[in-house]
């Protein structure tokens, strides 16, 4: 406990630095002032975890010196290289892959390599208030949408900014934490297609295998589970805000309500993946404890370049991977699955000859199997822009109060100080606009409500990790919240759930190692924007209620220079400022979409088999066919789950050889 505490207090102080001067020492001595730690050189916080988590700083190999923080993975005892060939090879140890390694493993008798092109998670990211300073990490994959007219208008370049996580734990190591499933009327119009087997009983199941709630009582609940493995918990640390939050929503006929449940739309407290105000990954959950498994062998810094496919026989039978500057050819006797994420799994099917015919070619791919893949891509976007000043003060979080010894000491001992907040989501709420012309109980709009806004980043003096983290240009922040930044505030970001806008995503070459071109086409549908406008307007009504209205609640008239030809507050303004600050969820879906023979659109069957090849699955949320109202790493934890006993019957069926208990 002491050493965490003095490596927290040392690498959470809102000033902290390095000598650069002496090679044989990484720093020179901290001490205090107003109870934080810092040291006599001074850089920002986001500088520090930059050279935590080994990405390059002026000090040669700094990253290295922090080695220790993470959790350690590699081959058993005796082992200096991985094995010519194994049953299975899991690509991505992300919220699917390390659900999927755990549970195929299960059966000593069965062999299993994981590749992960990240690293480990470490000691920081178990702290749910990082997660913004981990988007400008060596964490994440540093994704770009192409541009496109119109939208992100606001970030750097006119560009979206789409990481993905890049770790042992995948995206599950950096994001937000939310636990949400979807509506059951959505996963059974997914069944209704074709998809058997994808039902909202029949996924229910594979939710509640992987739980373990701890809900204030809603883990009695008969759609709930208190005995899995995944920990579910409502925040610790809340705000005052959260309470006028649920008011306001019961005012405006939304009802408190577990909103995981099936029976009725609601708002309600937060649900995160963590224990006592701590993260849990998929890694730690799944991985850490069954890694001395002499029959699982989890590579990090692994990257796979190609699948290797039989051209006659249309058979997946191996994996070509680069590791510490050298390549590997490796060898499975049962499968390969790609759980590699919505981008870097249909990349890696379009490099391995899967994918649109005519895409292929020009890129002078040889063509194995002619597939749609990357063709369909749904994504959430939100817009953090809706900010309400208070009249009140200390009433929302801050980063400065956040990082601070006794928060540290609160959170290492109890995890619950604000650094347990993620993000400072505190509540969710389900709302159908009246855009919305689904027949059934399908909300159109989920409202995220933050104690506070993304001024609470510290303002002049801080890191800006939150901005930083959106990649919003610098100075449209400032004309846009400037004159109220790091004041208290009070915002809900509206996500939207259903998007009639449809992207893609294609190879940007034949180099494994570049980033694929991703076309988010966001907004090109009016009826999207027209919802997000609609949803601003319920959540200025919220905030007229008399719960908001005792902070004195007033929505903030942002200055955003691509709308200073519009009306403030009217439909106009607020469609620009949308179109301003547009932020991905990192919620990506459908680049391998699930469908049965003979749906056009279908990479995967129902059983996730890559249509035309043997041998060969993607399991992760590139399968989901169709948006849900759910972020996706429950979402993915459930198909790892599901994909796991499909994989077991598939060859218990086949030989009887492999008897999974």
């Amino acid at each position: 406990m002491l050493t965490n505490f003095l490596i927290l207090s040392s690498i959470f102080g809102v000033k902290c630095s390095y000598d650069y001067t002496n090679e044989d020492d990484i720093w020179t001595g901290s001490s205090t002032r107003n109870g934080k730690i810092f040291w006599p050189y001074q850089e920002s916080l986001i500088d520090a975890i930059h050279y935590a988590t080994g990405k390059q700083g002026p000090k040669k190999n700094i990253g290295d010196y922090f080695d220790f923080l993470r959790d350690p993975y590699g081959l058993p005892p005796g082992l200096s290289s991985p094995l010519p060939e194994y049953d299975f090879i899991i690509i991505g140890a992300g919220s699917a892959g390390s659900v999927l390694a755990s549970r195929l493993s299960e059966n000593r008798n069965t062999t299993v390599l994981l590749l992960e092109a990240g690293k480990p998670e470490m000691l920081l990211t178990d702290v749910p208030a990082m997660a913004p300073y981990f988007q400008s990490t060596d964490y994440v994959w540093h994704y770009y949408m192409e541009h496109q007219d119109g939208v992100c208008l606001g970030m750097e370049n006119e560009r979206c900014f789409w990481p993905r996580g890049k770790a042992v734990g995948g995206t599950s190591v950096i994001n937000y934490m939310i636990y949400t499933r979807g509506r059951p009327q959505e996963w059974d119009r997914i069944a209704a297609a074709g998809n058997y087997g994808w039902a909202y009983n029949d996924v229910l199941q594979y939710y509640k295998k992987s739980e373990r709630a701890k809900l204030d009582g809603y883990e009695n609940s008969p759609t709930r589970n208190k005995d899995g493995r995944m920990p579910v918990e409502f925040v610790q640390r809340r705000t005052k805000l959260i309470k006028a939050f649920l008011e306001a929503g019961k005012l405006l006929g939304h009802p408190t309500v577990d909103y995981n449940s099936p029976n009725e739309l609601g708002f309600g407290y937060v649900q995160v993946t963590a224990q006592d105000g701590h993260r849990q990954s998929a890694a730690k959950v799944f991985l850490h404890k069954h890694k001395n498994r002499r029959n699982l062998h989890v590579l990090p810094e692994s990257t796979a370049t190609r699948v290797l496919i039989d051209e006659q026989t249309k058979t997946a039978y191996g994996v070509e991977f680069v590791r510490k500057g050298k390549t590997y050819v490796i060898k499975a006797r049962k499968e390969v699955i790609l759980s590699a994420g919505p981008i870097a799994s249909p990349q890696l099917l379009m490099l391995s000859g899967v994918g649109p015919r005519d895409h292929l070619i020009s890129k002078g791919i040889h063509v194995v199997q002619d597939l749609p893949v990357g063709q369909t891509l749904y994504d959430h976007i939100c817009f953090p822009g809706a900010i309400f000043e208070l009249n009140t003060t200390g009433v929302s979080f801050n980063e400065n109060s956040a990082i601070d010894l006794t928060s540290i000491i609160s959170w290492l001992r109890d995890g619950d100080s604000d650094l347990a907040s993620p993000g400072a989501v505190e509540g969710i709420g389900y709302i159908k606009t009246p855009v919305s012309n689904d027949p059934e109980p399908i909300p159109d709009i989920e409202l995220i409500s933050i104690g506070g806004s993304i001024l609470a980043d510290g303002g002049p003096g801080g890191s800006k990790a939150v901005r930083k983290g959106m990649r919003i240009k610098e100075e449209v922040f400032n004309d846009a919240f400037g004159p109220i930044d790091t004041r208290d505030a009070w915002s809900a970001f509206p996500m939207l759930l259903h998007p009639k806008s449809v992207g893609r995503l294609e190879l940007r070459d034949r180099n494994p190692f570049s980033h694929p071109r991703i076309y988010g086409n966001y907004l090109t549908d009016k009826t999207d924007s027209a919802t997000f406008v609609a949803s601003i307007r319920h959540i200025q009504a919220l905030a007229a209620t008399e719960p908001f209205q005792k902070f004195g609640a007033r929505v903030y008239p942002a200055n955003y220079p691509a709308c200073r030809s519009t009306v403030f507050d009217s439909d106009e303004y607020w469609e620009c400022a949308v179109r301003t600050l547009t932020a991905t969820l990192h919620h990506q879906i459908a680049t391998c979409r699930m469908g049965p023979v003979g749906d056009p659109l279908a990479v995967v069957d129902p059983e996730l088999r890559v249509h035309g090849i043997s041998r060969l699955r993607v399991v992760d949320s590139s399968v989901i066919p169709r948006t849900t109202s759910a972020h996706t790493n429950a979402p993915a934890i459930m198909i790892g789950e599901k994909a796991a006993d499909m994989i077991k019957d598939t060859w218990r069926s086949s030989n009887g050889v492999y008897s999974y208990k």
